[in-house]
């Protein structure tokens, strides 16, 4: 049997047809039959993000393999936000905050939780490093309450907003905390983000077969292209979303929920597939990582875009989002804490972002 060329695998011609629909579809009002060939594409191109994600991940273990996925996905998540708020609809005001919060909320509930249902379907128990855990969960929630909630309680300009110098400060502190969790992640304190054995003991996440530097680098591009195939042609089918949206009587806010679950999925998947093997540590790097990472980039660059944005920038939550997110942080806290994890844990996990997701559209 003649072994088939990488060239011609499902995972090189997936994000490339998806970047060449993306290129001839920029910019022009799609069909229906398009607009349904594109969304096809783009499952493809996410199931080949995450199969290049994870080829990287073999190669240059933990935790730098789960920053590659959460760094190259929120980069691109800023540019699409950027991008249409740059639009200037006049509902984009809250565009950044809606998909920031949603990001938040996948992946501190939806992430973590089918991580743990996927990582019990082997043992009742599962475990995971509890000190690098939670020092990303302690990161989270204090990025989120000063890009999210603060502009709610600040006085010098009315509304859910920040003044200029109040943007700069939020922005200033949220590169310099993520920046810090990452030197510390991959330098100083590293073993507290590896997986860790039953006897909750870190290991170095090695693998028999590590791919090699051509192979590595071949999915870091592919990663890229499949990763603009996601983000831009998410963008095609952005207006059919968003006029389903209207007819349907939805909040405007949907389509931040909807733009967020696109551009997590890679993470997702990424992260059960981790779960599944027995990676639990991996699976909470991506998770907190995708939420630290997504505020961490995002309100700094949008604090720089906002000179030229056309629309005011909302950042500040409303009441029932502070409280979903004041109960996320606790429940995360006390799933995290004992450094073991099991069914129920998922469950509380999954029932919260049900009600974030019902609440979504039903407000």
């Amino acid at each position: 049997m003649t072994n088939r060329s990488p060239l011609l695998s499902w995972n090189t011609i997936a994000p490339v047809l998806a970047v060449i629909v993306l290129a001839l579809g920029w910019g022009r009002t799609l069909s229906p039959a398009i607009v349904a060939v594109v969304s096809i594409l783009l499952a493809g191109a996410v199931l080949a993000a995450v199969h290049h994600a994870d080829v990287v991940a073999h190669r240059v273990g933990e935790p730098y393999g789960s920053l590659v996925l959460a760094v190259a996905v929120t980069v691109i998540e800023v540019a699409l936000i950027v991008t249409l708020m740059i639009a200037g609809a006049s509902s984009t005001e809250t565009l950044a905050r809606d998909t920031v919060f949603a990001a938040v909320i996948i992946a501190s509930n939806g992430i973590v939780g089918l991580s743990i249902v996927a990582a019990t379907r082997n043992q009742a128990v599962v475990t995971f490093n509890a000190e690098g855990s939670g020092a990303a969960l302690a990161t989270v929630a204090t990025l989120s309450t000063l890009g999210l909630v603060v502009p709610n309680f600040t006085t010098t300009t009315p509304g859910p907003v920040f003044s200029r110098p109040q943007l700069a400060f939020a922005a200033i502190t949220s590169l310099m905390l993520y920046g810090l969790f990452v030197a510390l992640q991959t330098g100083r304190h590293r073993e507290y983000f590896l997986p860790v054995s039953d006897a909750g003991v870190a290991v170095d996440d090695e693998h028999s077969e590590s791919p090699s530097t051509r192979q590595a680098w071949m999915s870091v591009a592919l990663l890229l292209v499949a990763l603009v195939g996601v983000v831009g042609n998410a963008k095609l089918v952005s207006p059919t979303i968003e006029r389903g949206v209207k007819t349907a009587g939805l909040p405007v806010s949907v389509v931040g929920v909807i733009i967020a679950i696109l551009i997590l999925l890679p993470e997702t998947l990424a992260a059960v597939r981790a779960a599944s093997r027995g990676r639990m540590q991996t699976s909470l790097n991506l998770a907190f990582g995708s939420a630290m990472a997504s505020i961490g980039l995002t309100i700094p660059t949008i604090a720089v875009a906002s000179i030229w944005l056309p629309v005011p920038l909302h950042l500040g939550l409303d009441a029932t989002h502070i409280v979903l997110f004041a109960l996320t942080c606790l429940v995360t806290v006390l799933t995290i804490v004992p450094g073991r994890a099991t069914l129920l844990q998922a469950g509380v996990h999954l029932a919260l972002l049900a009600a974030y997701l019902f609440l979504a559209v039903s407000p």
